[in-house]
Formats: structure tokens, sequence, C-alpha cells
């Protein structure tokens, strides 16, 4: 995630805390990529399509449209390294019970 540039970044002056933002610090084509393979996974996907819904329509703290994207880039960068490195197949209800369960947990 580092790599990619999608890590959170603050900009705290003083005591006052500031707006958090992705840090573009990583691979900008790899930004890129992952942004422009997001988008038709949102379409097609009824997993990726189901966050993308619960993030935008959330009661507490909803992302906007490009928020929710960025968030899912990073899902997706989890993902495949998780399918690389444990040499899995990708689990759609497995993905969508890690937000549950966090869901679950702040309630």
């Amino acid at each position: 995630v580092k790599l990619a540039g999608l890590t959170l970044k603050e900009n705290p002056s003083g005591q006052r805390k500031g707006q958090k933002h992705i840090s573009k610090r990583g691979r900008k084509r790899l930004r890129s990529v992952l942004f422009r393979a997001i988008i038709p996974l949102i379409r097609h996907n009824e997993a990726f399509r189901e966050l993308h819904e619960y993030y935008t329509t959330r009661s507490v703290n909803p992302l906007t449209g490009k928020q929710s994207i960025v968030d899912l880039c990073r899902k997706l960068l989890n993902v495949l390294f998780a399918i690389c490195t444990k040499k899995q197949a990708f689990d759609a209800e497995r993905m969508k019970q890690d937000v549950l369960s966090q869901v679950q947990r702040t309630a």
C-alpha cells in the first residue's frame, strides 16, 4: 500500500489536526492502474459494488464517490497481495465479512 502511495497523511499544525489525504509518495502509474482496474470491478463485481454502496451511503462518516474508489483501490491491493502470498482463490464473502466485522465492533 505504501509503494502505491495510498497511505493516509495528516496535515497537523500545532494542536489542530488537519484533514487526511493519500500521501501520493508511491508509484504514480501503480495508482493509475489500480484506479482504472477498480472502475470495471465496481460495475461488474457484486462484492466490490456492495462495498462501494456501503462506503458512500453509511450513516456514520459516508465517503464521497472518489474517496470510496480510492479506499477500494487499497482493498484491491490487499486482496491481490493475499492471493499471491497465501495462494488461495478470491473469496468475496470473506472480503465483505471483514468490513461487516469492523462495523459490528464499533456498534
